[in-house]
C-alpha cells in the first residue's frame, strides 16, 4: 500500500506540474512579468505553509543544535531560486512542452550526482543496474526525439501552430537544461535534509520563505516598472493562486514525502510521463498537432521507464530477501550457542 501511496503520489505530481506550466506560459504570453509571477508564488506559498506547518508538526523550529542542517536548508534555497528563475525563463523563450521536455534530463543528472554522493550503488555486473542505466539513456532518447523530431502529422484539431524563433528556442533549451542540474542537486541535498529532520512541511515553509526573499532581491533590480507588480484579476492572478497553492504548497509538499519513503532516483523517474502528459494537453487544449515525432518518443519514454523500474523493483526485492535471511541466520547461532 505504502508503495502504491508513492506511485500514485508522483503521478498527481506530474499533473500538477504540466497544468501549472501551461498556466504559466499563458499568464506571461499575456504580458505578465515572470520576475513577479515568482515573486508572488513564493511570497503566497510561505504564507500558506506557515499555518500548515503548526498544524501538522505542532511548531516551524529547526533544530538549533544543528548547523549542517541550516547549511542544507540555505543551499536548497539557493539551488531551488537559481532553478525556478531559469525555468520560468526557459518556458518564456520556448514552451511548455519543450520544458517537459527538457525536465526528462535530471533522471541522468540525478543519477550521476547520486552516485557521487554515494546514494545509489552502480554494479554493472548486476541486470538491476544495466536497466537502470539504459532505461535513463532510452528515457532521454525519447525526449530529445520528442523535442527535435517532428515528423508527419498523424492528429490535427486546429490551423493554429505556436512557433518560436529558432535564436530563443536555443536559449530556452539552455537555461531549461541548466533548471534540469540544479533540479538535480536539490533532489540529492533535499533527501539529506529529510533524513535530519523529517518535518516535510517546515522544510518547505523556509524553503519557499528564503525563495521569497532572494526572488525579492533580483527582481526589483530586473523589474524597474512599477506597474508590472500590479496583478489584475484575469490570467494572472490565476497562475499566481495556481502556482502557490496548487503546483508549489500542495505539489512539492506531496513530492517531499514521496522523496522522502522513495528516494531521488525513483522520484526523478517520473519525469519522463510529464511530456506525455505535456504532448495530450497541447493537442486537445492548446490546438497543437501531434506528430509522428512525438508519439516514437513518447513510447520510447514510457519504455524506459518501466525499464528503470524494473531495475528499483529488483533491487528492493534483493534487498528485502537479505534483510529476512540476516535475522534467520543470527536466530540459529543464537540457539547453537545456547544449546552449548
Amino acid at each position: 500500500m505504502g508503495n502504491l501511496l508513492v506511485f500514485v503520489g508522483m503521478i498527481v505530481v506530474i499533473l500538477v506540474q504540466v497544468s501549472s506550466m501551461e498556466i504559466t506560459k499563458a499568464a506571461m504570453s499575456s504580458g505578465v512579468n515572470k520576475y513577479v509571477l515568482i515573486v508572488y508564488s513564493n511570497a503566497l506559498s510561505s504564507l500558506v505553509l506557515l499555518p500548515c506547518s503548526f498544524l501538522f508538526h505542532g511548531s516551524v523550529q529547526l533544530p538549533w543544535t544543528s548547523s549542517n542542517l541550516y547549511r542544507l536548508i540555505f543551499s536548497l534555497s539557493l539551488l531551488g531560486c537559481i532553478g525556478q528563475l531559469c525555468g520560468y525563463a526557459g518556458m518564456d523563450y520556448s514552451s511548455p512542452a519543450m520544458a517537459t521536455a527538457m525536465l526528462n534530463l535530471i533522471p541522468a543528472f540525478t543519477f550521476i550526482l547520486a552516485i557521487i554522493c554515494r546514494m545509489e550503488n552502480l554494479e554493472w555486473r548486476r541486470t538491476s543496474s544495466q536497466a537502470k542505466v539504459f532505461g535513463t539513456v532510452v528515457s532521454v532518447t525519447g525526449a530529445f526525439i520528442i523535442t527535435f523530431y517532428k515528423g508527419p502529422t498523424i492528429l490535427r484539431l486546429s490551423h493554429q501552430l505556436l512557433s518560436s524563433p529558432q535564436l530563443q528556442w536555443v536559449l530556452g533549451g539552455l537555461f531549461l537544461a541548466t533548471e534540469a542540474f540544479m533540479t538535480s542537486a536539490w533532489y540529492i541535498i533535499q533527501a539529506m535534509v529529510l533524513k535530519k529532520f523529517p518535518a516535510v512541511l517546515t522544510v518547505m515553509f523556509y524553503l519557499c520563505f528564503s525563495n521569497a526573499v532572494l526572488s525579492t532581491m533580483y527582481s526589483l533590480i530586473l523589474v524597474r516598472d512599477p506597474s508590472a507588480w500590479k496583478l489584475r484579476p484575469g490570467i494572472g492572478l490565476v497562475a499566481v493562486l495556481y502556482s502557490a497553492i496548487v503546483a508549489t504548497t500542495f505539489r512539492i509538499s506531496l513530492f517531499s514525502w514521496c522523496l522522502w519513503k522513495a528516494g531521488p532516483l525513483y522520484v526523478s523517474m517520473f519525469k519522463p510521463l510529464a511530456i506525455v502528459v505535456a504532448t495530450a494537453i497541447g493537442v486537445v487544449f492548446m490546438g497543437e498537432d501531434l506528430s509522428m515525432g512525438r508519439v516514437i518518443g513518447a513510447i520510447i519514454i514510457v519504455s524506459g521507464f518501466y525499464g528503470v523500474m524494473w531495475g528499483k523493483a529488483k533491487e528492493e526485492s534483493l534487498r528485502s530477501s537479505s534483510d529476512h535471511e540476516v535475522p534467520l541466520l543470527q536466530n540459529t547461532t543464537d540457539d547453537k550457542s545456547s544449546s552449548v
